[in-house]
């Protein structure tokens, strides 16, 4: 399993198509239940795997199941249509479980 820095990205196809300009793998899914699928496949042999806040959302269950291992990094992105909050939800609790500190608290 050789992932040399390699980044992907799941979501549905006009949200992810840019990325593929800078060089990130694009996944394109419609259904979550493809992102499930996608993601278990993708995980085997990439290091940072971006995915749509939307589809983040519906299969949290299975990003769980990552987030104990090294790799791969998944990092909730917001959509074309906009942030819903839960990536930087996601992101804020793991830097507080890091350093036991919530940074959106401190002013």
């Amino acid at each position: 399993m050789d992932r040399n820095n390699k980044m992907a990205i799941i979501g549905q196809k006009d949200n992810i198509l840019p990325f593929k300009a800078v060089g990130v793998e694009t996944f394109p899914v419609t259904h979550y239940f493809e992102a499930v699928e996608t993601l278990k496949k993708v995980a085997r042999s990439y290091s940072i795997i971006l995915i749509t806040e939307d589809f983040a959302k519906k299969i949290e269950d299975v990003i769980d199941r990552y987030r104990t291992k090294p790799y791969p990094i998944i990092l909730p992105i917001p959509s074309a249509q906009g942030s819903t909050g839960y990536g930087m939800k996601n992101i804020s609790s793991n830097v507080e479980r890091a350093i036991g500190v919530n940074i959106l608290d401190i002013k």
